[in-house]
């Protein structure tokens, strides 16, 4: 076979492997034109009443630093540092309302600095999650369950979830936009009256689709060839 049989051959070879990439390439249909803004949380912690007593003081009220999109959440001045087998991190946010047991949101990358080991978990699913160490001003409490990491969700208003043909615990695929378009898969629908349309990511997502605060995302559906 000389240079030019070899060139033709590999051409054809090339061309073919091409070809069969365009069939199988996926089809994704835009479920609604209307889009989905993000909001990114960082690490946070929600305190019971007895768990913030116990860092910051009897009687102590949260104070509000900053109202969030969610109506009635909010940031608030106080801040605790999270203790774990390998390492500290300070300054962590809490935020308001208190809630019946307390809860810490963090990152994976959170975990390798705190050494721990916290499941994805939508948030309230606290049962077999792992403990820490909060210390605040006034005192410490370990808790010995309560760390995760929030899987990905949408909090919708029930008027967006009827537009968009969806109810409260469906799953969703959603796709980024932007210079790293991602797909983000399973991704669980929040519904009630209380909530304003945003879906929520955490630090290390939004870096990985390269995502900023009010960015927006869109529902999609796939083929059925998507996965064959």
């Amino acid at each position: 076979m000389n240079q030019k049989q070899l060139i033709e051959l590999v051409t054809e070879v090339v061309y073919r492997h091409l070809k069969d990439q365009k069939k199988d390439k996926i089809e994704c249909q835009i479920l609604d034109k209307d889009t989905i803004p993000i909001g990114i949380s960082n690490r946070h912690v929600h305190l019971s009443q007895g768990d913030l007593e116990a860092l910051f003081g009897k009687n102590v009220n949260l104070r509000i630093f900053k109202e969030l999109s969610q109506p009635g959440q909010y940031a608030c001045v106080e801040t605790v540092t999270l203790v774990g087998p390998k390492g500290v991190i300070e300054k962590v946010r809490v935020l308001g309302p208190t809630r019946d047991k307390t809860q810490v949101e963090i990152s994976l990358s959170d975990c390798f600095k705190l050494g721990v080991q916290a499941p994805i978990r939508d948030s309230g699913k606290l049962q077999g999650s792992v403990g820490l160490t909060l210390v605040g001003p006034a005192g410490a409490v370990t808790i010995n369950e309560g760390t995760m990491i929030a899987a990905r969700h949408i909090h919708m208003h029930t008027s967006d979830a009827l537009k968009l043909g969806v109810k409260d615990g469906d799953k969703v695929n959603v796709k980024t936009s932007g210079q790293r378009v991602m797909v983000f898969l399973e991704v669980l629908v929040r519904v009630s009256d209380k909530y304003k349309l945003e879906m929520h990511v955490d630090i290390d997502e939004a870096n990985a689709a390269s995502l900023k605060n009010g960015d927006t995302v869109q529902l999609i559906n796939f083929s059925d060839s998507c996965f064959n």
